[in-house]
């Protein structure tokens, strides 16, 4: 039998806001949290274009194993969903219809 829990959402405390860039659009994160998860909540998905066909690549595995959420942080390509925002981060997709 399955059990519903009350929704204890309004107890959650979050950390602190913090803004970032993606590809030139203000973002809003809060501290501690990745590069992915906060462009999906802003509902960002699109991250790069898949080197073979151009496909649209975004986060996949979530953990740093697949390498589809690749961005550029400071010239540097990264993993989105290993790199923590920062106040004043800048991101950048690698996505050629985003630097067109």
């Amino acid at each position: 039998m399955i059990r519903l829990v009350p929704d204890q959402s309004s107890l959650i405390s979050r950390a602190g806001a913090v803004s970032f860039t993606f590809d030139g659009q203000p973002v809003t994160a809060h501290e501690g949290e990745t590069v992915l998860s906060a462009l999906i909540r802003a509902g960002v998905t699109y991250l790069r274009d898949a080197p073979v066909d151009g496909g649209a690549r975004g986060g996949f595995c979530c953990m740093g194993l697949c390498q589809e959420c690749v961005v550029l942080v400071d010239q540097q390509p990264v993993e989105s969903c290993r790199q923590v925002v920062g106040d004043g981060l800048a991101v950048f997709s690698l996505g050629k219809s985003a630097h067109d």
